[in-house]
């Protein structure tokens, strides 16, 4: 919104939108469980079209693999995967009915590509999710749409504080990155409008690192 781009805002948490739309006037809030493909196909269909995506929404249900039940499995999928697939379809759709170019952004993790205990299923989603993006930039790329993940470490926000409060656990997380610290918002968020931007007019298929060097460690 700040860099100049009308944005709507979708969440299944009304107070978060709320909260959003008093931070950031002019946002258009769309309170919506992306997991119901009937109720997403409707809401997002009618707020378009659009030109630019980010799907960032995600579930993360640590659990030891053990342990993991089909709840925590079903749901990771539902949101991690499921809902960016069919989100990007009705975007795609519109844009190439549009005839315009554009650009999805597919917020994915670190863990798509390393193991982490009790990720069993986090990490899973994210490696799907990071194939997803280099087809879906395979068949958008005639239609001038480009698409990347960006692939952050633990980052500082809600749920990663959650997942994170623990000095012992955390201690051993940052000690693997060669920065010494987690991301921050931020990080994320200027990652992400340069593969929005034609500033990376160029860059598809592509997963951008924002991990502090984690996976070089």
């Amino acid at each position: 919104s700040k860099a100049g781009a009308r944005v709507t805002a979708l969440s299944r948490t009304a107070a978060d939108l709320e909260s959003l739309a008093r931070e950031c006037p002019g946002i258009e809030p769309l309170c919506l469980d992306l997991a119901d493909w009937d109720a997403a196909e409707a809401a997002v269909g009618a707020a378009g079209p659009f030109e630019l995506l980010v799907n960032n929404a995600a579930v993360a249900v640590l659990q030891p693999f053990l342990e993991v039940t089909r709840a925590a499995l079903e749901r990771s999928l539902d949101v991690n995967f499921g809902a960016v697939l069919h989100v990007s379809q009705i975007v795609a759709r519109q844009m190439i009915a549009q005839g315009v170019p554009g650009a999805i952004v597919n917020v994915s993790s670190q863990a798509s590509q390393r193991a982490l205990r009790d990720h069993a299923v986090y990490c899973s989603t994210k490696s799907a999710l990071d194939m997803l993006s280099k087809v879906m930039a395979m068949e958008l790329g005639p239609h001038k749409i480009r698409v990347n993940t960006v692939n952050p470490t633990v980052v500082m926000t809600d749920m990663g504080r959650i997942n994170w409060s623990d000095p012992q656990k955390s201690a051993a997380m940052i000690n693997r990155i060669p920065l010494g610290k987690f991301a921050e918002v931020d990080d994320v968020v200027n990652s992400i409008l340069f593969l929005l931007s034609d500033k990376s007019a160029m860059t598809t298929g592509s997963s951008l690192m924002v991990d502090g060097g984690f996976l070089v460690s």
